[in-house]
């Protein structure tokens, strides 16, 4: 049990750190990709800046979801979901599919960015065509809105809360976070996203100490049980 909520916790930290990473990158470097006045300045940006561009879905996209999978697993473990926690339950698959559709999201990205910068040097209108329906159905996966992931947050914060294996403080900021993200489907409420985004950075830092912290006591507690072998 202790290697499943270690490797849940370091997941967790690593999911954290990718919105970080994601965020910063957004900020710092890619502005003017992420909101582009038009498509001709989005496949610009392509071209010029994209290796980076890569990187970043690669990081925001493939390494988070596969980081969504143990930490997803380890939850319901810790909720007691063996014992019957039928909320647990639940939330695990809700996890498990949120995983599978923003890697999906990232592999569109990745290959039909590259059709797009290969395709500008021929044909520019088409490239901007191309990158708006790249863009679109990505979004529809993993960016647009998110509203997977706010089920998730939300019901495996209240399974972790209820079975005790989360202190209530940190099951509220991913019930916050998850309202946030339910949000994101309204027309109009973009700054839900945001909120989203920080309350699971928080989130994910919290569940990550916490997981890896009881992987810890609960070896120390076994090598201390253990029987001194008789040389």
């Amino acid at each position: 049990m202790r290697s499943l909520q270690r490797a849940g916790g370091i997941a967790a930290h690593i999911a954290s750190g990718t919105f970080v990473v994601g965020l910063l990158m957004l900020v710092l470097l890619l502005g003017d990709f992420a909101d582009p006045a038009t498509p001709a300045d989005a496949v610009a940006e392509l071209t010029t800046h994209g290796s980076l561009i890569t990187v970043w879905v690669l990081v925001t996209t493939v390494v988070f979801g596969a980081a969504l999978v143990p930490l997803s697993l380890a939850l319901r473990q810790g909720a007691g979901s063996d014992d019957g926690s039928e909320l647990a339950r639940v939330a695990a698959p809700f996890g498990l599919i949120w995983a599978g559709v923003i890697i999906a999201a990232g592999m569109v990205w990745t290959v039909g960015y590259h059709a797009v910068s290969d395709l500008a040097a021929q044909d520019a209108d088409a490239a901007g065509a191309l990158w708006r329906t790249v863009d679109t159905v990505g979004d529809g996966l993993g960016g647009g809105n998110e509203v997977v992931g706010a089920i998730w947050v939300i019901l495996a914060s209240v399974a972790a809360w209820q079975a005790r294996a989360l202190p209530r403080w940190i099951a509220v900021i991913g019930a916050v976070a998850g309202a946030a993200g339910l949000a994101t489907l309204i027309p109009g409420a973009s700054d839900a996203g945001a909120v989203f985004g920080i309350g699971m950075i928080v989130w994910f830092t919290a569940v990550g100490t916490v997981l890896t912290s009881r992987a810890r006591k609960d070896q120390s507690t076994a090598a201390a049980t253990q029987p001194v072998q008789a040389r």
